[in-house]
Formats: structure tokens, sequence, C-alpha cells
């Protein structure tokens, strides 16, 4: 179960993991030995999943990204569709896929070098069979804003 004191400290090393235990101990009221405990149990635990690095546009801004919304075959079989999310998972050049409800099957973000590199992509992983019905793509012009942050209150450590 986590407490105001877990909440607190997940809200603030997922914008910014790099901090101390004594910084840290500037917003948590708990001492530096004890937050370094309590983020050693979140990892432990499974409630940071993984640290990552997020790279500046400086050396992000001119490659191609394109959202991608994948329509599935109607009659598309469990093998099938499971090859298909094989594929996506193996890719490297597919950022995040998400199951979606409604008239698409899946949102995907492809981060490619260039337009050629997409199209060889999407014709591996999308065109590889006939589990995809068709697929729509809108390329990136500008990231406007990227916050993958996610406020944490009491009420979710309830759940």
């Amino acid at each position: 179960m986590l407490d105001r004191f877990d909440l607190a400290l997940l809200n603030i090393v997922q914008r910014d993991d790099s901090l101390t235990a004594e910084v840290l101990a500037r917003d948590v009221p708990l001492s530096p030995s004890a937050i370094a405990r309590r983020l050693r149990a979140l990892r432990a635990n499974g409630w940071i999943s993984r640290t990552v690095a997020l790279l500046s546009q400086r050396l992000t801004g001119r490659r191609l990204r394109a959202v991608v919304l994948v329509q599935l075959s109607e009659h598309a079989n469990q093998a099938g569709k499971r090859a298909l999310l094989n594929r996506i998972d193996a890719s490297r050049h597919v950022q995040f896929c998400y199951e979606l409800a409604g008239a698409n099957d899946l949102l995907l973000l492809f981060d490619c070098a260039d337009m050629a590199e997409f199209n060889d992509v999407a014709e591996a992983v999308l065109v590889a069979d006939p589990t995809v019905r068709r697929y729509e793509t809108s390329f990136v012009k500008r990231e406007l804003k990227f916050e993958p942050f996610v406020e944490l209150t009491t009420s979710d450590a309830e759940n």
C-alpha cells in the first residue's frame, strides 16, 4: 500500500529521477536515508517500472515521427493479432502502441530517420500479413507538448 510520502516521491521522481535523496528531502518530510529506502522499495515492488532519459529536441527534432491508426481485419484471428503485436513489440521504431475502442484498433507512434525508413518499417510491421485491414498515417509537424507524467493522489494509492 502506498502512503502519502510514497505518492509525493513518485510525483517528483517521474519528472526528474536524477534528484538526490537530500534534494528530495526538501519537498518530502523524511530523512534522506528514509527516502533512499523508499525509492529502492518502490523500484523493487514495481511501482517504478524503469528510469529513462528524455532526449532534447536538438537531437530528435529532425526525425520523422508518424502517428498511425490501424484497423484490423474483421476476421483477424488471435494468432495473427499476436504475430502483429510481436512485430510491433520487436520494432525499435515503434515507440508506443495503444489498443483502442472505436473505429480503429491500434494507435502507434513511429520514430524513423526519414520517409524511406518509415516506408520500410511500415511495410515490414504492418503489411506482413492480412491481419491489418488498413492503416492511416499522420506525420508529426512539431512537438507542442510532451508531459508523460501522472499526478498521483491518495485515491490512486487505494487501487
